[in-house]
């Protein structure tokens, strides 16, 4: 699974993506809201440690998910 963090302009938010191992988008959500239905990605149990990883991503780069 891959992440991305994608910069918002003016009044649209950051956005993070969540995309398979194809590229294929499974998740989009924003960056500042409180991550809710890990369990549909697999992720569950695992907020505190996705929530760092988003917190040091840099705009726009792909970056492989190891939690």
């Amino acid at each position: 699974m891959y992440i991305i963090k994608v910069k918002g302009k003016a009044k649209i938010p950051d956005y993070i993506q969540l995309r398979d191992n194809n590229f294929v988008l499974i998740a989009y959500f924003r960056a500042d809201r409180p991550l809710k239905n890990l369990d549909r990605y697999g992720l569950e149990g695992k907020e505190d440690a996705l929530a760092a990883v988003i917190a040091s991503l840099e705009f726009g780069k792909l970056q492989e998910l190891n939690i």
